[in-house]
């Protein structure tokens, strides 16, 4: 399964659009699960109703078509619940809903997942089977709920940037929207955005052991030197508008890359017996759970570098094509999470604006966006 969540992931955040990375997940899924239908409902905020947007194994027709009010159904039920329901007989359950234009009479197992999306609920993904015998294991359960989190992400962006050009996840005109925020640095900026992502994921990578441990190390050593000197590219990129204090913050990044810090931690796992990837991963978890927990905000906040530094390792240990972003001339930087090396990243001159959907006035990124001079609007 991990496997097939890393190639569709993949797949996912390399779709044209919302519509094809739905057909992309259903497709998938109902593949992976080997079972008779995978469906995606979206919440549309214009009408409050889940819109059928996607399915494989109910008939075509339905999409777009079919809709249910926001309690209705076990779609309903499922979204109002913010949980998944499994049930092995489906028809007999008092929220059941039956629509004859999906065909779904014929389908009695079903699995509901709700995609929620910071707190907030954006559609349900749901899987049904033929046999009322079949009861979807926790397994099945868990790869369901893991790939309903990184269609939240898609859909959230979607429904942003849609509603920006004023259109709702239906392709409808859409109301106005606005999105609120904590100033992280003044300023007003007017450009073009660019969305930037996570270099790699660690949250899918397997555990797993390994016979080979000097080439692991050998592996692992060679991404920390890597990503060290991607860090001394971007400091030096940026010497030139910050001052001692805020150069310094760069710093901050290359102790932790020293043996006797994170490095040296992962380095230990390897030697216990873990493969590269899965020791990285255990570490940078243990280390962010750490700094999420102390009350110092500041301190708080160093969780987003640990994190930013954790994804650029596994990036390089994963060996995958590294794709150049196009940067306009005012560019206005967005990310689920900002880091002071993606700042580094823009070319002299082109960085008119950020916007990070985390992050906060203590933050890294905060910081050197006010000594740039960078308008900033932070999540929280």
């Amino acid at each position: 399964m991990l496997s097939i969540l890393r190639s569709l992931v993949q797949e996912v955040n390399s779709a044209r659009d919302l519509q094809e990375a739905l057909d992309v997940i259903v497709s998938r899924v109902q593949k992976a699960m080997d079972t008779e239908v995978c469906s995606v409902y979206l919440l549309d905020p214009a009408t409050n109703r889940y819109i059928l947007m996607a399915t494989e194994g109910l008939y075509q027709q339905a999409v777009g078509q079919v809709s249910l009010a926001y309690s209705e159904g076990l779609i309903g039920l499922v979204g109002s619940r913010e949980e998944p329901i499994n049930l092995e007989d489906a028809p007999s359950h008092p929220r059941y809903r039956y629509f004859p234009e999906t065909g779904e009479e014929r389908f009695r197992s079903f699995l509901g997942v709700p995609i929620i999306h910071h707190r907030r609920v954006l559609g349900v993904l749901v899987v049904q089977q033929r046999e009322s015998s079949r009861c979807f294991d926790e397994g099945e359960e868990a790869f369901l709920v893991t790939v309903s989190a990184q269609l939240a992400g898609v859909i959230a962006h979607s429904e942003a940037t849609g509603a920006i050009s004023g259109l709702s996840l239906t392709g409808e005109e859409a109301t106005d929207v606005s999105f609120s925020g904590v100033p992280g640095a003044p300023g007003v900026a007017i450009g073009k955005g660019v969305v930037v992502y996570p270099a790699a994921d660690l949250d899918v990578v397997p555990e797993k052991p390994t016979d080979d441990i000097e080439l692991e190390l050998s592996l692992f050593d060679g991404a920390v030197t890597a990503v060290r000197e991607d860090i001394e590219r971007v400091a030096a990129r940026l010497a030139s508008q910050l001052r001692p204090e805020e150069q310094a913050l760069f710093d901050v990044y290359l102790r932790m890359l020293g043996d006797d810090a994170m490095p040296g931690e992962v380095g230990n796992r390897i030697k216990e017996g873990f493969w590269a990837q899965g020791a990285l991963k255990q570490v940078v978890q243990q280390y962010v759970r750490h700094f999420e927990m102390m009350d110092d905000h500041y301190l708080q906040e160093r969780a987003v570098d640990i994190r930013d530094l954790g994804r650029r390792l596994l990036s390089h240990l994963q060996e995958g094509e590294q794709k150049d972003t196009v940067y306009p001339e005012n560019t206005v930087l967005v990310s689920e999470e900002l880091t002071p090396a993606m700042l580094g990243e823009v070319p002299k001159g082109q960085l008119v604006g950020l916007v990070s959907v985390k992050g906060s006035s203590n933050s890294h990124v905060a910081i050197l966006a006010r000594a740039m001079g960078v308008p900033t609007v932070m999540g929280w």
